[in-house]
């Protein structure tokens, strides 16, 4: 089979998109508005974009034209927080899917422990094996969109957060210990299966 993506429906683009790329990482949010309250969510459309010097970029889908919370925070004061989603935080990070008024807190919603960062104003995720502290460098908006678009961020990463129990020598992390989940299609997440070597060519 062969298609246009001019000539299908959003949704199925979605639908193809999700689930033909996949495992996905998670990228758990976390960011603060204008009046301090905490949010924090999920996006799967999420990756490392480079390491001289350290950066990530995710992807905000605007359903309807409208801002999500974290991008509106994101773009007023230029920070925000990446926390990894292990086994053990799989419910409570879907629970801060669900659409609060900008007033409300996922932290506290979906009970979530929160902690303070570093060298930005949001929040970690005091549960997360691993944290990353991050400053806005770029966003970009998707044009000739059907539904919204997204806007994708790219943010420098200025400080690490590891849990002790990941991490082995010379900066190498221990698997069993991380549990690190990843999106599919739908409502389907995977666990790290079962892993295989291949050596780079020198």
């Amino acid at each position: 089979m062969e298609f246009n993506p001019e000539e299908l429906q959003q949704k199925d683009i979605y639908k193809l998109l999700t689930g033909l790329i996949i495992p996905r990482p998670i990228a758990w949010v976390s960011t603060v508005n204008e009046n301090g309250i905490y949010n924090l969510a999920p996006f799967s459309y999420f990756n490392a974009a480079g390491d001289d010097p350290p950066h990530v970029m995710f992807a905000i889908s605007r359903s309807g034209n409208l801002n999500k919370d974290t991008l509106t925070n994101i773009l007023h004061n230029k920070e925000f927080v990446v926390n990894m989603v292990s086994e053990e935080l799989a419910e409570k990070m879907n629970s801060t899917a669900h659409p609060l008024p900008s007033d409300q807190s996922e932290f506290e919603f979906a009970d979530v422990k929160s902690s303070s960062s570093t060298k930005v104003k949001p929040p970690l995720v005091a549960e997360s094996s691993v944290s990353m502290e991050c400053v806005l460098v770029h966003h970009y908006n998707l044009e000739q969109h059907k539904n919204g678009g997204s806007t994708i961020i790219i943010g420098r990463v200025i400080h690490f957060h590891v849990r002790d129990s990941i991490l082995l020598d010379n900066f190498h992390l221990n698997l069993d210990n991380y549990k690190p989940i990843s999106r599919l299609a739908g409502s389907n997440y995977a666990k790290l299966g079962e892993l295989f070597t291949i050596k780079r060519p020198q």
